[in-house]
């Protein structure tokens, strides 16, 4: 490919330069033509307009006076001859003396008229520019002509000078084209690594292919932070639509945390963002020497949600292993009360155990019938017993089995309720020296909508950060991550519903008087006007 571009670069320079050199040399032969012309004339006028011309043309040897007159003449200047002749063209002068009295060869017609005449003509020194002028009596009459000249030779020998220098700068310009065409295929071939036209054709084939078909989200910026390249999985990902190359990280529609990060010049490293529907880790890094960036962008939204559930899963784990060691200790009570005689004592104090234990099993399995809520709700009040918080399931909380739509999944009752419940047992434990850890959790369906609600006994929070709450980041703990809330408002949003939060003391009620937490979504999809 370089060779080939040096191969074209320099036929183009050769041809400019050549066109230029031709162009030159004819505009140079004109003028050289045009000059000599001008300088005949100039002393063909002069010698037809001096005395002596006019009373040697009358007396009675002209080519006495006149021949001696004219070699000097044509010795003072640059013409090759100047002749003096009759009105009949018989020539009383000639640079050859062997030519006088010879007619003249060329045209005389209108100078006998008394008019100039100009023209190129074959003459005994050969073709020559020349000029012949009438010579005027004292009363007006043409007594003789005169004749100055410059041979085609002398002319040619005149542009030979500037010929050469024009030649000399037409190699010379030719060799800078050359060497120029060179440094730049040169320079060419090392970017290129010294592939050609269709191996470079391949490559970018290759490049879009595997930019394209990779799993992993990857956009490029440039130092403006514009859009380079973004391919198809960073376009699910970020849920973008329609040509984004070559707008700005600002002009395609992400969340200013998303914004910070990819504007950011420090490298990021494993940051999760939220958008609309995904849970994004997004690392970022600067490309060469202020280059720009690449950000590279993975899904974890179901990873996140599986993290959820493990979260919760361990949390049950301890809360049933505590519970394990509670009820080793009290079947000891009552293997001891047996030992010691005291039958009717380990009975009432076993059957007080097992209703407590009971009761609330009970009241959940018997409000909440969908499987996956009854079953993270007794898991969360054993974990959050084990904390010292209690953990109440309201009075009008009914969810019968069967009502919760197929959409809702599992994982997502378990992040909605589930981050809930943790926040609120957070909350209340910080706040547990002005009272008594309590949380209490509603869920139920009403006008359509399921509802989960959850109040605790915390300090509630601050109607000025009301907006910031379901912000990725946002927490009130020493080594929160400030995600949990996020995704609770993420995943209401992908359902349909929404989250509101609230006070004990404002409508949402609640005897705890900390926040209150509510999520509505809706059971069936809203009807589509067609």
């Amino acid at each position: 490919m370089a060779g080939r571009l040096f191969a074209v670069q320099v036929v183009i320079v050769g041809a400019v330069v050549a066109g230029g050199a031709v162009l030159a040399y004819l505009f140079t032969a004109a003028r050289a033509e045009d000059t000599a012309r001008h300088e005949a004339t100039a002393v063909a006028q002069s010698v037809a307009d001096a005395p002596t011309v006019r009373a040697a043309a009358v007396g009675p040897d002209p080519s006495a006076v006149l021949q001696p007159y004219a070699q000097q003449v044509r010795a003072d200047t640059d013409v090759d001859f100047v002749t003096v002749m009759d009105p009949q063209g018989i020539r009383w002068t000639h640079p050859d003396p062997a030519q006088i009295g010879r007619p003249f060869l060329g045209h005389i017609d209108q100078a006998r008229q008394g008019r100039l005449q100009q023209e190129t003509y074959t003459g005994t020194l050969g073709p020559s520019v020349r000029v012949v002028a009438p010579v005027y009596d004292d009363e007006h009459h043409v007594v003789a002509l005169v004749s100055a000249g410059i041979t085609v030779d002398n002319i040619s020998a005149r542009l030979r000078v500037p010929l050469l220098a024009l030649t000399g700068i037409a190699v010379g310009a030719l060799a800078l084209g050359a060497a120029a065409s060179y440094l730049v295929a040169a320079r060419l071939r090392r970017d290129t690594h010294g592939m050609d036209a269709e191996d470079l054709a391949h490559l970018y084939d290759y490049h879009q292919a595997t930019l394209h078909s990779v799993r992993e989200g990857l956009v490029l910026f440039d130092r403006d932070h514009r859009v380079l390249l973004c391919n198809d999985a960073a376009r699910e990902l970020l849920q973008v639509d329609g040509e984004v190359e070559g707008l700005t990280v600002r002009q395609i529609g992400l969340s200013s945390s998303l914004i910070r990060a990819m504007e950011s010049v420090e490298p990021v490293r494993d940051e999760v963002h939220l958008t609309a529907e995904r849970v994004l880790l997004v690392n970022t890094s600067p490309i060469g020497a202020g280059l720009g960036s690449v950000a590279t962008l993975r899904d974890h939204t179901e990873l996140q949600g599986l993290t959820g559930e493990l979260d919760t899963v361990k949390g049950v784990a301890a809360a049933l292993d505590a519970q394990a060691h509670e009820a080793a200790n009290r079947l000891h009570a009552v293997v001891s009360l047996i030992e010691l005689g005291r039958h009717r004592e380990a009975v009432e104090f076993a059957t007080a155990e097992l209703a407590l234990a009971q009761r609330l099993t009970d009241r959940v399995v018997g409000a909440v019938g969908e499987p996956v809520l009854a079953a993270l709700l007794l898991g969360k009040a054993a974990q959050a017993a084990e904390r010292g918080v209690e953990l109440h399931l309201t009075e009008d909380s009914r969810i019968d089995d069967g009502v919760l739509p197929d959409r809702l999944t599992p994982r997502d009752l378990v992040t909605l309720l589930g981050n809930l419940i943790d926040n609120a047992v957070d909350a209340a434990i910080e706040n547990a020296a002005h009272a008594a850890p309590e949380v209490r959790v509603t869920a139920r369906t009403e006008d359509g909508h399921l509802l989960l609600r959850v109040v605790d006994t915390g300090a509630g929070v601050d109607p000025a950060a009301a907006d910031e709450v379901f912000r990725r980041g946002w927490t009130t703990k020493q080594h929160g991550r400030g995600l949990g809330l996020a995704l609770v408002a993420q995943t209401a949003r992908r359902n349909g519903g929404d989250v509101r939060l609230g006070h004990g003391d404002d409508r949402f009620g609640g005897p705890c008087g900390g926040a209150v937490l509510t999520v509505r979504l809706p059971l069936q999809r809203p009807a589509v006007d067609v």
